[in-house]
Protein backbone atom coordinates (compact mmCIF):
# COMPACT_ATOMS: atom_id res chain seq x y z
CA UNK A 1 0.00 0.00 0.00
CA UNK A 2 1.29 3.32 -0.97
CA UNK A 3 1.62 5.93 1.78
CA UNK A 4 0.86 9.57 1.42
CA UNK A 5 -0.01 12.84 2.79
CA UNK A 6 -3.52 13.43 2.80
CA UNK A 7 -5.26 16.68 3.05
CA UNK A 8 -8.61 17.11 4.74
CA UNK A 9 -10.77 20.39 4.49
CA UNK A 10 -14.46 21.44 5.46
CA UNK A 11 -17.91 22.44 3.95
CA UNK A 12 -17.06 25.78 3.70
CA UNK A 13 -14.07 25.91 1.54
CA UNK A 14 -16.77 25.57 -1.47
CA UNK A 15 -14.35 23.76 -3.87
CA UNK A 16 -16.26 22.00 -6.84
CA UNK A 17 -17.01 18.25 -6.26
CA UNK A 18 -14.67 17.77 -9.69
CA UNK A 19 -11.97 19.33 -7.99
CA UNK A 20 -12.27 17.54 -4.85
CA UNK A 21 -12.45 14.16 -6.47
CA UNK A 22 -10.01 15.03 -8.92
CA UNK A 23 -7.09 16.32 -6.08
CA UNK A 24 -7.79 13.71 -3.56
CA UNK A 25 -9.24 16.31 -0.85
CA UNK A 26 -11.89 15.27 1.58
CA UNK A 27 -14.28 17.64 3.05
CA UNK A 28 -16.01 17.07 6.80
CA UNK A 29 -19.40 18.60 6.36
CA UNK A 30 -20.61 21.06 9.00
CA UNK A 31 -23.89 20.88 10.16
CA UNK A 32 -27.10 23.52 9.03
CA UNK A 33 -30.33 23.68 11.50
CA UNK A 34 -33.38 25.00 9.83
CA UNK A 35 -36.52 24.78 11.79
CA UNK A 36 -36.16 21.40 13.84
CA UNK A 37 -33.73 19.79 11.11
CA UNK A 38 -30.31 19.22 11.69
CA UNK A 39 -29.16 18.86 7.94
CA UNK A 40 -25.21 18.15 6.51
CA UNK A 41 -24.43 21.59 4.32
CA UNK A 42 -23.76 19.76 1.10
CA UNK A 43 -25.45 16.97 0.63
CA UNK A 44 -28.80 17.20 2.21
CA UNK A 45 -29.49 20.79 2.41
CA UNK A 46 -29.18 22.98 -0.82
CA UNK A 47 -28.47 27.03 -1.05
CA UNK A 48 -32.04 27.41 -2.52
CA UNK A 49 -33.63 25.93 0.03
CA UNK A 50 -31.69 27.86 2.68
CA UNK A 51 -32.23 31.41 0.67
CA UNK A 52 -36.07 30.36 0.93
CA UNK A 53 -35.81 29.55 4.30
CA UNK A 54 -34.54 32.83 5.44
CA UNK A 55 -37.03 34.96 2.90
CA UNK A 56 -39.52 33.29 5.22
CA UNK A 57 -37.65 34.09 8.25
CA UNK A 58 -37.39 30.70 9.93
CA UNK A 59 -35.07 30.09 11.99
CA UNK A 60 -31.45 28.74 11.13
CA UNK A 61 -28.53 28.04 12.79
CA UNK A 62 -25.52 26.43 11.74
CA UNK A 63 -23.18 23.94 13.95
CA UNK A 64 -19.72 22.61 13.96
CA UNK A 65 -18.59 18.63 13.05
CA UNK A 66 -18.53 16.76 15.63
CA UNK A 67 -14.95 15.24 17.14
CA UNK A 68 -16.40 12.01 16.36
CA UNK A 69 -17.08 12.97 12.84
CA UNK A 70 -13.57 13.81 12.25
CA UNK A 71 -12.02 10.78 13.87
CA UNK A 72 -14.37 8.59 11.47
CA UNK A 73 -12.50 10.68 8.67
CA UNK A 74 -8.83 10.51 9.64
CA UNK A 75 -9.12 6.04 10.39
CA UNK A 76 -10.35 6.31 7.00
CA UNK A 77 -8.04 7.76 5.37
CA UNK A 78 -5.41 5.89 7.46
CA UNK A 79 -7.13 3.03 6.59
CA UNK A 80 -6.67 4.01 3.11
CA UNK A 81 -2.97 4.42 3.28
CA UNK A 82 -2.23 7.89 4.28
CA UNK A 83 0.85 8.06 6.38
CA UNK A 84 0.46 11.97 7.33
CA UNK A 85 -2.98 14.02 7.23
CA UNK A 86 -3.28 17.80 6.36
CA UNK A 87 -6.12 19.19 7.99
CA UNK A 88 -7.40 22.61 6.82
CA UNK A 89 -10.24 24.66 8.38
CA UNK A 90 -12.21 27.92 8.39
CA UNK A 91 -11.64 30.28 10.89
CA UNK A 92 -11.45 29.74 14.55
CA UNK A 93 -13.13 32.75 14.95
CA UNK A 94 -15.98 31.69 12.93
CA UNK A 95 -16.52 28.44 13.92
CA UNK A 96 -15.81 25.52 16.19
CA UNK A 97 -14.69 23.62 13.32
CA UNK A 98 -10.66 24.09 13.79
CA UNK A 99 -11.06 23.25 17.82
CA UNK A 100 -13.09 19.72 17.00
CA UNK A 101 -10.78 18.85 14.34
CA UNK A 102 -8.00 19.51 16.80
CA UNK A 103 -9.11 16.71 19.53
CA UNK A 104 -9.99 13.93 16.93
CA UNK A 105 -6.54 14.41 15.68
CA UNK A 106 -4.59 13.75 19.50
CA UNK A 107 -6.24 10.37 18.68
CA UNK A 108 -5.67 10.06 15.29
CA UNK A 109 -3.18 6.67 14.28
CA UNK A 110 -1.60 8.90 12.03
CA UNK A 111 0.36 12.22 12.67
CA UNK A 112 -2.33 14.75 11.99
CA UNK A 113 -1.37 18.52 11.17
CA UNK A 114 -4.42 20.76 11.80
CA UNK A 115 -4.43 24.23 10.71
CA UNK A 116 -6.49 27.30 11.34
CA UNK A 117 -6.67 29.59 8.12
CA UNK A 118 -8.07 32.03 9.02
CA UNK A 119 -10.18 32.32 6.05
CA UNK A 120 -13.82 31.14 4.60
CA UNK A 121 -15.13 30.09 1.60
CA UNK A 122 -12.68 29.90 -1.66
CA UNK A 123 -10.07 31.67 0.44
CA UNK A 124 -10.08 28.29 2.39
CA UNK A 125 -10.61 26.29 -1.11
CA UNK A 126 -7.72 27.21 -2.66
CA UNK A 127 -5.20 26.96 0.65
CA UNK A 128 -6.66 23.32 0.11
CA UNK A 129 -6.05 23.14 -3.01
CA UNK A 130 -2.38 24.29 -3.03
CA UNK A 131 -1.78 21.74 0.02
CA UNK A 132 -3.27 18.66 -1.89
CA UNK A 133 -0.97 19.81 -5.52
CA UNK A 134 2.18 19.73 -3.08
CA UNK A 135 1.72 16.47 -1.61
CA UNK A 136 0.64 14.88 -4.96
CA UNK A 137 3.86 16.42 -6.30
CA UNK A 138 5.59 14.11 -3.62
CA UNK A 139 5.68 17.11 -1.16
CA UNK A 140 6.22 16.20 2.52
CA UNK A 141 3.05 16.85 5.39
CA UNK A 142 5.56 20.32 6.32
CA UNK A 143 5.78 21.52 2.85
CA UNK A 144 2.35 21.29 2.49
CA UNK A 145 1.60 22.73 5.68
CA UNK A 146 4.11 25.94 4.62
CA UNK A 147 2.33 26.17 1.20
CA UNK A 148 -1.19 26.56 2.42
CA UNK A 149 0.14 29.04 5.29
CA UNK A 150 1.87 31.06 2.57
CA UNK A 151 -1.37 31.28 0.08
CA UNK A 152 -3.93 31.58 3.61
CA UNK A 153 -1.72 34.96 4.43
CA UNK A 154 -1.78 36.15 1.23
CA UNK A 155 -5.58 35.93 0.12
CA UNK A 156 -7.84 38.90 0.13
CA UNK A 157 -11.68 37.90 0.83
CA UNK A 158 -14.13 40.88 -0.01
CA UNK A 159 -18.37 40.61 0.39
CA UNK A 160 -20.81 42.46 -0.21
CA UNK A 161 -24.77 41.82 1.90
CA UNK A 162 -27.81 43.39 1.29
CA UNK A 163 -28.05 43.62 5.05
CA UNK A 164 -25.95 43.01 8.06
CA UNK A 165 -29.12 41.83 9.86
CA UNK A 166 -28.13 38.54 9.34
CA UNK A 167 -24.46 38.50 10.48
CA UNK A 168 -25.97 40.40 13.58
CA UNK A 169 -28.39 37.61 14.34
CA UNK A 170 -25.37 34.76 14.19
CA UNK A 171 -23.07 36.89 16.51
CA UNK A 172 -20.49 37.09 13.18
CA UNK A 173 -20.77 40.99 13.48
CA UNK A 174 -21.22 43.91 16.13
CA UNK A 175 -24.59 44.89 16.95
CA UNK A 176 -23.71 48.32 16.95
CA UNK A 177 -22.12 48.14 13.38
CA UNK A 178 -25.43 46.55 12.04
CA UNK A 179 -27.70 49.32 13.27
CA UNK A 180 -25.45 52.21 11.90
CA UNK A 181 -25.67 50.05 8.46
CA UNK A 182 -29.28 50.22 9.12
CA UNK A 183 -29.87 53.66 10.49
CA UNK A 184 -28.01 54.96 6.94
CA UNK A 185 -29.72 52.99 4.89
CA UNK A 186 -26.20 52.04 3.48
CA UNK A 187 -25.01 48.98 1.60
CA UNK A 188 -22.30 47.40 3.49
CA UNK A 189 -18.72 45.69 2.33
CA UNK A 190 -17.20 43.39 4.35
CA UNK A 191 -13.72 41.98 4.54
CA UNK A 192 -11.84 39.29 6.13
CA UNK A 193 -9.51 40.44 8.69
CA UNK A 194 -7.23 38.33 10.94
CA UNK A 195 -9.88 35.57 10.88
CA UNK A 196 -12.94 38.10 11.31
CA UNK A 197 -15.74 39.77 9.51
CA UNK A 198 -15.44 42.99 9.61
CA UNK A 199 -17.19 45.95 8.07
CA UNK A 200 -15.21 47.62 5.05
CA UNK A 201 -16.81 50.67 3.70
CA UNK A 202 -20.49 51.80 3.52
CA UNK A 203 -21.36 52.58 0.24
CA UNK A 204 -25.03 54.23 -0.90
CA UNK A 205 -26.31 51.95 -3.43
CA UNK A 206 -26.17 48.89 -4.34
CA UNK A 207 -24.88 48.84 -7.66
CA UNK A 208 -22.20 51.55 -5.97
CA UNK A 209 -21.13 48.74 -3.77
CA UNK A 210 -20.50 46.11 -6.46
CA UNK A 211 -18.75 48.49 -8.37
CA UNK A 212 -16.43 49.48 -5.17
CA UNK A 213 -15.85 45.68 -4.69
CA UNK A 214 -14.94 45.29 -8.41
CA UNK A 215 -12.74 48.11 -7.76
CA UNK A 216 -10.76 46.74 -4.54
CA UNK A 217 -10.42 43.24 -6.43
CA UNK A 218 -8.49 44.62 -9.24
CA UNK A 219 -6.72 46.72 -7.18
CA UNK A 220 -5.40 43.87 -5.03
CA UNK A 221 -4.86 41.50 -8.11
CA UNK A 222 -2.58 44.21 -9.49
CA UNK A 223 -0.42 42.80 -12.06
CA UNK A 224 0.36 39.00 -10.05
CA UNK A 225 -0.82 35.70 -11.09
CA UNK A 226 -3.91 34.99 -9.04
CA UNK A 227 -7.07 33.02 -9.07
CA UNK A 228 -10.09 34.54 -8.26
CA UNK A 229 -13.29 33.05 -7.19
CA UNK A 230 -16.73 34.74 -7.35
CA UNK A 231 -19.42 33.89 -4.78
CA UNK A 232 -23.44 34.59 -4.28
CA UNK A 233 -26.31 33.41 -2.84
CA UNK A 234 -29.70 33.92 -4.37
CA UNK A 235 -27.82 36.33 -6.94
CA UNK A 236 -26.47 34.29 -10.13
CA UNK A 237 -26.56 37.30 -12.63
CA UNK A 238 -24.66 39.46 -10.53
CA UNK A 239 -22.23 36.90 -10.31
CA UNK A 240 -22.08 36.10 -13.84
CA UNK A 241 -21.89 40.16 -14.59
CA UNK A 242 -18.97 40.34 -11.82
CA UNK A 243 -17.16 37.31 -13.16
CA UNK A 244 -17.12 38.66 -16.89
CA UNK A 245 -15.84 42.11 -15.75
CA UNK A 246 -13.10 40.74 -13.62
CA UNK A 247 -11.42 38.52 -16.23
CA UNK A 248 -11.69 41.58 -18.84
CA UNK A 249 -9.89 43.52 -15.93
CA UNK A 250 -7.54 41.98 -14.30
CA UNK A 251 -4.31 40.32 -16.40
CA UNK A 252 -2.72 37.81 -14.04
CA UNK A 253 -5.92 35.82 -13.74
CA UNK A 254 -4.99 31.97 -14.09
CA UNK A 255 -8.59 30.78 -12.94
CA UNK A 256 -11.55 32.07 -11.89
CA UNK A 257 -14.26 30.34 -10.04
CA UNK A 258 -18.07 31.34 -10.09
CA UNK A 259 -19.72 29.30 -6.97
CA UNK A 260 -23.20 29.46 -4.68
CA UNK A 261 -22.12 29.32 -1.35
CA UNK A 262 -23.61 26.99 0.57
CA UNK A 263 -26.00 27.22 3.72
CA UNK A 264 -23.33 27.91 6.22
CA UNK A 265 -21.84 30.90 4.97
CA UNK A 266 -25.48 31.64 3.56
CA UNK A 267 -27.08 31.69 6.87
CA UNK A 268 -25.11 34.56 8.05
CA UNK A 269 -25.22 36.76 4.70
CA UNK A 270 -28.38 36.11 3.65
CA UNK A 271 -29.90 36.31 -0.04
CA UNK A 272 -27.94 38.87 -2.52
CA UNK A 273 -24.59 38.02 -1.20
CA UNK A 274 -21.96 38.71 -3.65
CA UNK A 275 -18.14 37.97 -2.70
CA UNK A 276 -14.89 37.55 -4.19
CA UNK A 277 -11.51 36.10 -3.03
CA UNK A 278 -8.70 37.08 -4.98
CA UNK A 279 -5.46 34.12 -4.15
CA UNK A 280 -1.92 35.51 -5.37
CA UNK A 281 -0.29 32.48 -6.40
Amino acid sequence: MSRHVAIVTDSTAYLPPRTMERHGITAVPLTVVLGDQALEEGTEVSARSLAQALQKRRPVTTSRPSPELFAETYRALAESGASDIVSLHLSSELSGTYDAAVLAGREAPVPVRVIDTGTVAMALGFCALAAAETAEAGGTADEAVAVAEKRAEGTSAYFYVDTLDYLRRGGRIGAAQALLGSALAVKPLLRLDSGRIELLEKVRTASRAIARLEELVAERAGGATVDIAVHHLAAPERASALADRLRARVPGLVDLHVSEVGAVIGAHTGPGLLGAVVSPR
